[in-house]
């Protein structure tokens, strides 16, 4: 390990004296996707993975929703997939051969995950050399130009192992909190949709001859002693709201978690957009969430998405929060509004811009169902939310870590320790 480190500047600052400072394509190969047309294009699975732009990136890697029989530009396996038009600079690695097209590059290096860091290390600066007033975006040639600062080999790959053993755990999470969720929304239909839940014998429910009734408002039978309702009957729901920005100190040393509709596509919501003070709360329309409330965004490119929230927060007016009840608990009304969501989408409005109100939301159904059974459901379900919870704050905690090394170790502030060779 180097006890000291001299340092020389250059445009992005100061870098050790035994770094380059070099273009991208002295140490990588690059390759410009390019799309097939749509005629080859599938659902199914059949052909090669494709990948247009940043849709699916993950947090590592893409997931798929779309496959091609014609192969126009491979990205290798382990290749880094870089964004090449607005947003630029966003980075995933490819987990298998994919065929991708003109919204992304193929980065293939001497480590092809320092080269990853270097992307997210150095965003904005790569940002900068985007061209365009309205759709962003850098050539091929641009790309090639990008100057970053390398250290030697052995070097790289010690930053990248530490790097990426932090979102390798974080990438775990996701995977388990996913095979969680598919558990729940499993144990959630069985008894609340199929009406096989444990009967005093402990046997489904329907299948051993339970007994039903019609309900007119669902328009299906359901267990006797169930009800059916309106949300705004049993639960509190909030429409957030946005407290005003030309008070600048609204939103200065604020101690009061705030989100945006954007923030409900994350699969757990764990930190804020923002913070806001308390004043800011008591003189506007936003009100706080308790943790566990489920959060719905009724508006824009987010509508119709559910989250959780795992913190107390408040939210923008794009937000309806849908607070358990002393009955009715949250993990219920999260897995009930995202089985229901496609009837309340059916009651927006709006022209070009759709959206639902709390109306919409407050007059839609709810199965009500018998307090035993709720009483059953939640200790069965309970743990699960709990892990899926203690797995998100995990992940936070790496991430924060990971975006306080990062920096550091790409610009030699922090130097890793080498294996001394004999």
């Amino acid at each position: 390990m180097k006890d000291s480190t001299r340092f020389k500047e250059n445009e992005i600052g100061l870098i050790p004296e035994d770094w380059d400072f070099d273009e991208l394509v002295n140490h990588a190969k690059i390759i410009a996707g390019q799309s097939p047309e749509s005629t080859y294009y599938n659902s199914l699975g059949e052909g090669m993975p494709f990948l247009q732009g940043i849709k699916t990136f993950g947090n590592l890697y893409p997931t798929y929703d779309t496959w091609t029989t014609r192969i126009t530009k491979l990205a290798k396996k382990d290749s880094v997939l870089l964004s090449v038009r607005a947003p630029v600079g966003e980075v995933n690695i490819a987990d298998k051969d994919i065929c991708i097209g003109r919204g992304l590059m193929s980065i293939e290096g001497e480590d092809n995950r320092f080269i990853y860091y270097l992307f997210k290390a150095f965003n904005d600066y790569v940002i900068n050399k985007e061209k365009g007033t309205v759709y962003g975006s850098i050539t091929l040639e641009d790309v090639k130009r990008i100057k970053f600062p390398f250290s030697p080999l052995t070097e790289q790959r010690a930053i990248a192992k530490i790097l990426f053993s932090l979102d390798s755990k974080i990438e775990l999470n996701q995977t388990m909190n996913k095979t969680l969720e598919v558990i729940g929304q499993a144990i959630f239909k069985h008894w609340f949709v199929d009406f096989e839940f444990p009967n005093d014998e402990g046997k489904p429910y329907k299948s051993s001859g339970g007994e039903m009734v019609y309900n007119e408002e669902l328009g299906k039978e359901i267990p006797k002693g169930w009800r059916v309702s309106k949300i705004g009957d049993e639960l509190k729901t909030v429409l957030g709201g946005t407290p005003s920005t030309t008070k600048k100190s609204y939103w200065e040393s604020g101690t009061i978690g705030w989100i945006n509709s954007g923030k409900i596509n994350e699969f757990r919501i764990t930190e804020p957009t923002a913070y806001i003070t308390e004043e800011a709360v008591n003189n506007s329309a936003t009100k706080l969430l308790p943790k566990g409330t489920a959060v719905l965004a009724i508006t824009g490119a987010t509508l119709g998405q559910v989250s959780r929230i795992e913190i107390g927060t408040c939210a923008n007016q794009s937000v309806i929060g849908i607070i358990e009840s002393k009955t009715i608990s949250s993990e219920y009304i999260y897995f009930w509004i995202k089985y229901t969501i496609g009837e309340i989408i059916r009651n927006q409005t709006g022209g070009a811009q759709q959206h639902i109100n709390k109306n919409n939301v407050d007059n839609s159904t709810i199965l009500i169902p018998s307090e035993k059974v709720i009483e059953e459901y939640q200790r069965i379900i309970k743990p699960i939310f709990d892990k899926i919870s203690l797995a998100c704050f995990e992940s936070l905690t790496l991430s924060q870590l990971r975006d306080l090394l990062l920096p550091k170790l790409m610009t030699g502030k922090i130097r890793v320790p080498l294996e001394e060779k004999e």
